[in-house]
Formats: C-alpha cells, structure tokens, sequence
C-alpha cells in the first residue's frame, strides 16, 4: 500500500489556537457545572482544559474563591512575587509575561540554606523553601503557588498565619498532583482560605501539575492585557 504524504489541514499558529477555543467551548458548554463559571473564571477554566485536554476533571473539582480572578490579576499588576515549589513552573512561564508585569519567580528549594533548614527541622525542602520564602518577602504582594509538593501547602498557611501576613496581599494556586497528602493539603487550603477569607483557587482531589499553575497564571495575565478600561470589561480568552 502506498504511504501518501499529507499536511496539517490547519497549519498556522494563532488560526489553531482560535479553532482549539472554539472546539473547548463548544465542548465545554455540554458538561454540568460549567455555567457556574463567570467570564473571569471561564477563562481559567479553558486554559487548563486547552493545556490537559480534560473536561470533568477540571470542570468537577476546580475551586475559586469569591473574588479569586480579580485578586489574581490585582497581584500581578501589583509586581507579586510568585513563590512556586518547583523550577518546572518558572521554565513554563512566558518571560514576556514577567518582565512586562515585573514578577519574580522565586524557588529555593535547591538553595544550600534550605537543605540545612530542611535538614534541621525534619521537613521537606519544599516546605523550607516556601517558609524561607514568605519569610523574606513577607511585606510584598504574593502568589503562592504549588504545582507539585503538597507539603508546601502547609508550610505557606502555617506560615502566613505564624508571622500575621496581611492576606489581601496574597493568593493559593494549589495544583499539587499524586496520593500522599495531596487531597488532605487541599482540602487544607480550602480550610484556610474559607476561614481566614484569602483568596485562592484549587484543584481539588488527586489531579493536578505544574503544567496547570502556569496554565492559570498565562490564563490572569492574557485578562489583565485583554482588559478594556473604558468599558470595565475583558474581551477574548
């Protein structure tokens, strides 16, 4: 049988990242739960199904706070320092993005003081990364987010609370994958967010990825570049 040569029926960049939206909408519109997503929400929401390909996973489990994409979007315009527990997050997200905004990404979990933290106080070297972290910048704007260690959950709300950091300055991005403590850290951070009133978003249960966190955050910064301030509204995805 002959093999016959074929080409990308759509072959140009931003016509399949339009018809990509287009066929995640139409999709997504089918599943029960999705309308309770405002147009903020929606976005989000679409990026990480664009990113995974999954519906009901996102769909069933994603968590947001009251006013979680506004104070996402709020930080970032802020200057926030990102605190993410691992490099994969900072290697996915667009350089573009940080140095228009003027976010720094912050990992120290392969820092030579953290080994030692980790070391003495029985911890992973997520947890002591993050507790150094907020530590440090604990006067400035703040996105914690976690793609992979669960651990790192609770070192960012014990830590928030032992030190009194002012939560209007800070938002949890809660992504961690796998089985040991990840839904018992989530349902941690909800515990947290609903009690003290910290704004955050989570995807609740087993599933999760750094993959998802820089999902979320191109997903805030793609609405603070669409943001129409004449008409106080946001246009396109």
């Amino acid at each position: 049988m002959e093999f016959k040569l074929q080409e990308p029926p759509i072959n140009i960049g931003d016509a399949i990242s339009v018809k990509s939206f287009e066929m995640i909408y139409a999709e997504a519109v089918k599943y029960e739960g999705f309308d309770r997503f405002d147009e903020n929400e929606r976005a989000l929401v679409e990026r990480l199904i664009h990113t995974t390909t999954c519906f009901e996973q996102v769909i069933d489990n994603i968590y947001f706070s009251s006013n979680a994409m506004l104070k996402l979007k709020e930080l970032l315009e802020k200057k926030a320092k990102i605190i993410v527990d691992t490099n994969m997050i900072r290697s996915g997200l667009s350089e573009f993005y940080l140095k228009k905004y003027q976010n720094e990404v912050i990992c120290y979990v392969n820092e030579p003081e953290v080994f030692a933290m980790a070391k003495r106080n029985e911890t992973t070297r997520s947890y002591a990364a993050v507790e150094l972290a907020i530590e440090k910048f604990k006067d400035e704007p703040m996105v914690l987010a976690c793609g992979n260690a669960p651990t790192y959950i609770y070192a960012a709300i014990n830590t928030l609370i032992r030190l009194n950091i002012n939560l209007d300055n800070v938002i949890l991005l809660l992504f961690p994958v796998g089985f040991v403590n990840v839904v018992e850290s989530k349902e941690y951070g909800r515990e947290f967010m609903e009690h003290f009133g910290c704004e955050g978003i989570i995807l609740e249960g087993r599933y999760g990825a750094s993959t998802m966190v820089v999902a979320s955050l191109h997903a805030a910064y793609r609405l603070i570049k669409d943001y129409d301030s004449e008409f106080g509204k946001y246009n396109g995805k």
